[in-house]
């Protein structure tokens, strides 16, 4: 096993302990990158990391009540079947330089919409809660068809890249439900219905073969105890900071795929 794979997964655990987000962002691109994986197989193998990792933080936050499941069901409605007519995209497109060049393009775009929506979470939050009065009612009614809208797009996008079902989920999730659901809940019913979504996302890039288990295990090796780590220091590090350095990563990641 190459000491590179399980450092790699140390290294994320570190940064999604201390910040909460990134996992995906960072493990796809990194294992390109830095790694060598081929896109498809990178895609695949992060899918089941955060599949994994995300049925465990899934766990506890449905046991700690931090999980809206109407606004689960209404996400998965979209995201679900997305992810299959995705997958269902991917196994027909029989060109491999064009899959693979699309995975890569689209890849490095959201790395750097992810990178945005890092450093202004706050301000799309706060935004968000200052909707004027009169449009609530009309608003509330749309919600539902906004939301399953919201899930398909989610779909889409992490099924080709395997990033968005952490920062863009939180986002829009945030955008949607400003009043409804607070910081805790926002991470619960994001992390919640992450589970489904990349689970049948994963299982379509294991039909194609995209999966690589030994990289898995690996990577799942180091990150396991960086979360751990990462958790602990959180009081101990500037969270604003690392939250510009993970958007600076993510950002240089994105350029680079793109170029």
């Amino acid at each position: 096993m190459d000491f590179l794979h399980p450092l790699s997964g140390f290294l994320v655990g570190i940064m999604v302990g201390l910040t909460g987000v990134g996992g995906g962002s960072l493990m796809a691109p990194l294992m390109i990158l830095m790694l060598g994986v081929a896109p498809a197989t990178a895609i695949g193998t992060d899918l089941w990391f955060a599949a994994i990792t995300k049925m465990v933080g899934g766990a506890v936050h449905h046991t700690q009540g931090h999980a809206d499941w109407k606004i689960v069901k209404r996400l998965a409605w979209g995201s679900v079947p997305a992810a299959l007519v995705t997958i269902w995209f991917l196994a027909t497109t029989e060109t491999h330089q064009v899959k693979n060049g699309l995975i890569v393009q689209l890849l490095g775009a959201i790395l750097v919409v992810t990178a945005l929506v890092t450093l202004f979470h706050r301000r799309i939050s706060s935004a968000a809660t200052q909707v004027d009065g009169e449009h609530i009612a009309y608003y509330r009614q749309l919600l539902p068809a906004l939301t399953i809208l919201a899930g398909a797009i989610l779909g889409v996008v992490v099924t080709l890249t395997s990033i968005g079902a952490g920062a863009l989920g939180a986002t829009m999730l945030v955008m949607l439900y400003p009043l409804r659901l607070t910081p805790q809940k926002v991470v619960g019913t994001d992390i919640v219905h992450a589970v489904p979504l990349t689970i049948v996302a994963g299982l379509g890039h294991l039909w194609m073969g995209n999966v690589d288990f030994m990289l898995l295990g690996s990577l799942l090796i180091g990150s396991i105890p960086g979360i751990i780590i990462g958790s602990k220091l959180t009081k101990r590090v500037n969270a604003s900071a690392l939250r510009w350095a993970l958007a600076a990563m993510l950002l240089f990641s994105g350029v680079r795929l793109l170029l």
